[in-house]
């Protein structure tokens, strides 16, 4: 669905992206893994049509991005590092309005149609500002949804979010591939790829250096050393365990 060839960038005397390669099957989870300033956001804007590669081709959903970038802007839809939602409005008006801008027909029901997928029916007549940050970033992916693009990039899907609202977001985004959609999610969380990604590209200095599996990739270090240790909970084990988990309609934020 996504194919990757040799996309160079550099921005004046700094070069961002240095040759990047990889392929994402359909309907499966692609995860780019890399520290702040990796190009893994650069890379997103380039594969989305927002802007011009120096060198390589990027192929999706059979459409050049280069040569056809309106076609692929109908195959693809984004969502950017923070959750573009007007709070004024509810989050049923949110969706509709992205459904009216698209000129699809019944706007309404491909409306009421998502908040059920999401689990946000209750909360569609309330305003989206009063929304938690899972409910509010999920409303954000179905907004990305109105159309049905087969293809989703997801940048930084849960960055600023609590423990809670990231879990909400994880199960959000397993959906979205079990029911077929081809998901680019860019990551600087490592157990945010170990938990979604069918596949785990490695972005660093502008290449990807390592691209598998996560079984691939753990078998480039050497087998450890099996030990009896007694393990301790962690901090993210413990938030839950105290405030329970997420409810399937979230709550409004503090």
């Amino acid at each position: 669905m996504i194919r990757v060839a040799g996309v160079t960038k550099s921005f004046k005397d700094l070069q961002v992206l240095r040759g990047v390669d990889f392929e994402v099957e359909a309907g499966t989870i692609f995860a780019l893994l890399g520290s702040n300033g990796a190009g893994k956001t650069t890379l997103i804007r380039i594969l989305s049509t927002l802007l011009a590669a120096d060198a390589g081709t990027a192929v999706i959903d059979d459409h050049d991005v280069a040569a056809s970038p309106s076609a692929v802007r109908e195959s693809i839809s984004l969502t950017g590092q923070f959750a573009a939602v007007d709070e004024v409005l509810t989050g049923r008006e949110n969706l509709v309005l992205v459904a009216r801008l698209r000129h699809l027909p019944d706007p309404a029901a491909i409306a009421d149609g998502l908040l059920a997928r999401f689990s946000l029916t209750d909360a569609g007549g309330r305003r989206a500002g009063t929304y938690s940050g899972g409910m509010r970033r999920r409303l954000d992916i179905a907004m990305s949804l109105v159309g049905g693009p087969p293809v989703v990039f997801l940048d930084e899907p849960t960055t600023g979010l609590d423990p809670q609202s990231r879990i909400e977001v994880w199960q959000t985004v397993r959906q979205l591939a079990d029911a077929g959609t081809t998901v680019l999610l860019t990551t600087q969380y490592l157990d945010e790829a170990e938990q979604l990604a069918d596949r785990i590209a490695i972005l660093h200095e502008g290449t990807i250096i390592q691209n598998g599996t996560l079984a691939e990739l753990k078998n480039l270090l050497p087998a450890a050393e099996v030990e009896y240790v007694e393990k301790q909970p962690s901090l993210e084990d413990v938030f839950l365990a105290l405030v329970g988990p997420a409810s399937e309609s979230g709550s409004a934020a503090a």
